[in-house]
Formats: C-alpha cells, structure tokens, sequence
C-alpha cells in the first residue's frame, strides 16, 4: 500500500471515533476531520466535554490521543489493524468514554482494505509532500472563504479524503458551492483543486462559460473546474476560485 493509501486508512479510525463516540449528523459531518498547521495533524471533532480528541500526525506518522495539554502518542509504523483498534478502545475507557469504538465503515474505500495490514510508510518524503499539499489547500481555502466573505468550516472528508469547504449563497439565489482539494481519482492523476455550483441537488450549467487562466471545467460527469495541485502555487490557486466562484455569480 502507497504513502497515500496508508494516510486515507489511518484517517479512518479518526473518522470512526466520530461515528462511535459522537451524535450522528444527517450529513455525516460528525465524522469529519480538521487540519491544524500549529502540529501538523489532522483530529477529530472533540469526543466528549474536556476537549479529548483522536489525531494523525504527520510528522510522527503517529495516532495521538488527548487534549491539547496532555496526549498520548501510538507509532502506525509496524502497526495492525487489530493493534490500533485495541489502543484507541483502551485510550477511551481511560478518557471515560465508555461508548464501544466500533470500526464499521459504510462507505467503500478506493483500495482494498485487510484487517491483517501491517502500515510501514516507505517514504517518508512523500508523507511530507502529503502534508505540504494540506497546508496549501487549508491557506487557499482560508484566503479565499474571508476574501469573498463567505463562511464555512474547512474540513477533511473521510471518505473521498479532501479538503472541503461549502457555502449557501446569501443572495437568495438558491445557489451552493462546495470547493477544496480532492486526491488522485479517476478524475485526473493528481491532487487537485475543484470547485463546483449547485441549485439545489442540480449541479449548474457551465454551457456558457469562459474558458480560466489556470485549470479547466469539466461538463461531462463531475461538472465543475478542476486545477491540479503539481507546480501549483497559492497565487495560482486562488485565482483559479475567484474566476470560477465569480461566474458561478454571473448565472441564473
């Protein structure tokens, strides 16, 4: 299993705390994560009333459990998945979480999953370029959210594991859009950034518009603009949201 599949499966058991330990949001949002560049991990939302939450280090290739006064850190690397189960399950009682951890996802995973995987990060430069990546959406997505006063959580998804932000449009329009950073996927080969229109649960027609500096839109299955996030650099990214987002504006 590659660098980024180890990452996307280590990022499952802090999705599954969400769903074990948290109250279950029709939008499954309880069981997404947040990125903090102050450590450089990605954490749970907090998992009862001291603050306690679950959390992946990139630096450490480590789970950490706790607050941010007091963790406790448990190395992946030669790690199973019994092993982690087994921590985390005992990490909550110590918390006084009594709910079970229960690993149970219910939705698929773009790689095959074994229970009887060993993680062994075999390059560490690559987890790093995974965290230069994440810092980079997190700035882009943050610039762009207070520079077109639009508000929304930034957020790590699980599932499809990317940076997301979402915002209902307060012109009265009826229009959302949701934009952030997504992985390779069929899409395209690359990390890359999107953002996309939606009137209701109708993506918006892109028939007229106008061909972006940087990137490119896609009308045929994902409907929406895509920039790939290789020799992409922050200035670059930004513009490529703000002339989307302002022809998304221009549309009825």
């Amino acid at each position: 299993m590659d660098v980024l599949a180890e990452f996307h499966l280590a990022s499952q058991y802090l999705a599954m705390a969400g769903e074990s330990f948290l109250e279950a949001k029709d939008d499954d949002s309880h069981t997404n994560l947040g990125f903090f560049k102050e450590d450089n991990t990605i954490r749970t939302w907090s998992l009862d009333n001291s603050g306690t939450y679950l959390a992946f280090s990139f630096d450490s290739f480590a789970l950490h459990w706790g607050t941010d006064e007091a963790k406790v850190s448990f190395a992946l690397k030669g790690k199973s998945h019994a092993d982690i189960i087994s921590w985390i399950s005992k990490m909550a009682v110590a918390s006084k979480i009594y709910k079970p951890y229960n690993y149970d996802l219910h939705y698929d995973l773009p790689f095959n999953q074994n229970d009887n995987y060993v993680f062994e990060l075999s390059d560490k430069e690559i987890l790093n370029n995974l965290l230069q990546l994440r810092i980079l959406a997190q700035n882009v997505l943050k610039i762009f959210l207070n520079k077109q006063k639009l508000e929304s959580d930034i957020r790590i998804w699980p599932h499809h594991l990317d940076t997301g932000a979402f915002v209902v449009l307060k012109d009265d329009s009826g229009k959302s859009i949701g934009m952030g950073m997504a992985i390779p996927d069929s899409l395209i080969d690359d990390h890359y950034f999107y953002i996309s229109g939606y009137k209701g649960h109708n993506s918006l027609n892109l028939d007229n518009f106008s061909k972006l500096t940087h990137g490119e839109w896609k009308n045929n299955g994902f409907k929406g603009a895509i920039l790939p996030s290789s020799n992409t650099t922050q200035k670059q990214a930004l513009q490529f949201l703000d002339e989307a987002f302002h022809q998304y504006l221009g549309i009825n």
